[in-house]
């Protein structure tokens, strides 16, 4: 194993609400957080989007995947290349398909290809060791979270909720040092957040997203529809557990047939009433909630969350965060964690049965 000292890493996220890609470096030994370097975005353009969308589901070999996998790697590359000072990169690639249960996930974007382009190391395939071992190989963010909560200074346990594609949430205990003891962390997905959001705004209105939750404060949501959609076992289930984007298509099929606006609005509730159900599965209250990713943005979407929860929610800029890149510098810390040999998910994160270290470093020579 190598003497552990703070590096420089770069983290890299393409997440599954297909906006484009986030790049964050990240001080650290992958234990404390010392610092946070440059951030950069490059989005994805409409036929980008397009072409990522059409791969969902889809697994090595199937069609277009090689040519998902090659727009991926050189977005990747063209957003790492100009940033100094790198010691190692964290490529997380893009979710394509994840079925735990069958033992497999795929992201798309070879590590390996991406070393030898930009002449650094890179950690990727994180996830496939964790779903080999019989974990969910998701959520991977947890460690970090909880390295963020220690940064912080906070002393309660508090909980961190990140708003992606998927919504995942981590109930933290800050006074364990170690994030894969079995009381340090729970983590799984709430259900899904912005991906139904986004696909179905992109295709009726022709919008990328719903801007600060726009459309969907113009309607009204259908309760009895999100109380149906939350009774499915999924959110039943005790955590850890963690969802495909596109795992509950075919419920979404009653949503789509409302009024435009109503559906917008519904599915919104339905992903804030998703977080709010999430509490029941934590092991001791928390002092408040902080909100990372796109979906912290839905002005409509964060108010049914502060409506349904009795604690206090922040977004994570109250503690001198950047909300928008938390996932890139997620996987600079799990770089550095592949690196050093250190755990990247456990029985409390993924329902892995032990601690498992995981991904993969590729060098350039």
């Amino acid at each position: 194993m190598l003497p552990q000292k703070p590096i420089w890493s770069l983290g890299m996220m393409s997440g599954t609400s297909v906006d484009g890609v986030d790049a964050a470096m990240l001080h650290t030994d992958g234990i404390q957080i010392y610092g946070f370097g440059p951030v950069a975005y490059r989005p994805y353009s409409a036929p980008e989007q397009a072409l990522l969308r059409s791969g969902f589901g889809q697994w090595h070999g199937a069609e277009r995947v090689d040519q998902i996998a090659t727009l991926v790697e050189s977005t990747h590359h063209s957003l790492a290349k100009d940033f100094e000072g790198v010691d190692l990169v964290g490529f997380h690639g893009q979710t394509l398909a994840h079925e735990p249960a069958a033992g497999k996930t795929h992201q798309a974007g070879s590590g390996a290809r991406l070393a030898q382009a930009l002449g650094l190391a890179v950690a990727w395939d994180f996830r496939s060791e964790d779903v080999a071992m019989g974990g969910q190989g998701a959520p991977l963010v947890p460690f970090f979270h909880h390295a963020l909560a220690r940064w912080a200074g906070l002393d309660r346990p508090v909980a961190f909720l990140n708003l992606g594609g998927v919504g995942n949430i981590t109930w933290i205990d800050p006074s364990q040092e170690d994030p894969s003891a079995l009381a340090a962390c729970l983590a799984f997905d709430t259900g899904p957040a912005n991906a139904p959001i986004n696909d179905f705004v992109a295709h009726i209105f022709g919008q990328p997203y719903d801007k600060d939750g726009a459309i969907a404060a113009q309607g009204q949501a259908n309760l009895p529809l999100i109380k149906a959609f939350l009774s499915v076992s999924y959110f039943l289930k005790k955590p850890p557990k963690s969802l495909d984007r596109n795992e509950f298509s075919s419920l979404f099929s009653d949503i789509l047939a409302l009024d435009p606006l109503d559906a917008a609005a519904t599915l919104t509730k339905l992903a804030a009433e998703a977080v709010v159900q999430s509490f029941l599965h934590f092991p001791s209250p928390v002092s408040a909630l902080y909100v990372a990713g796109g979906g912290r943005h839905n002005q409509v979407m964060m108010r049914a969350i502060e409506a349904g929860l009795q604690v206090p929610v922040f977004k994570v800029e109250e503690l001198g965060l950047n909300g928008d890149m938390l996932e890139a510098q997620a996987f600079a810390y799990l770089a550095a964690r592949v690196l050093y040999g250190l755990p990247l998910s456990g029985p409390t994160t993924t329902g892995v049965p032990r601690a498992v270290k995981g991904g993969l470093i590729s060098h350039p020579y």
